[in-house]
């Protein structure tokens, strides 16, 4: 694993989150071109930006590094929704994720 790694993950999980470098950026808390620096390979974020931005991302540094993790706030969001349902609409839930997968 290399910085390039880090620099193309951050963009991939960005990305999927729909949000630009500058936005990130100052939600971070930081000027307009840092994600940007970042993405450029001027700079790497420190460990406790590095979290931040995990946080940010909606992803824990494990699934940040996770490459066959495609989506993992997303994966998190199902997730969570999931924990929320009852038995009977968990067994429904599994009932059509089972027949969605026969399909491919």
């Amino acid at each position: 694993m290399d910085m390039d790694f880090i620099r193309n993950r951050m963009i991939q999980l960005r990305v999927q989150k729909g949000v630009s470098e500058s936005r990130m950026s100052q939600d971070l808390g930081h000027s307009k071109s840092y994600i940007n620096n970042i993405s450029c390979g001027k700079s790497l974020p420190s460990l406790p930006e590095f979290l931040a931005i995990c946080d940010y991302l909606s992803v824990t540094p494990k699934e940040f590094f996770d490459v066959e993790e495609k989506d993992p706030a997303q994966f998190n969001q199902v997730w969570e929704a999931l924990m929320e349902l009852d038995e009977e609409d968990l067994s429904l839930t599994l009932r059509n994720i089972s027949r969605l997968l026969r399909k491919k």
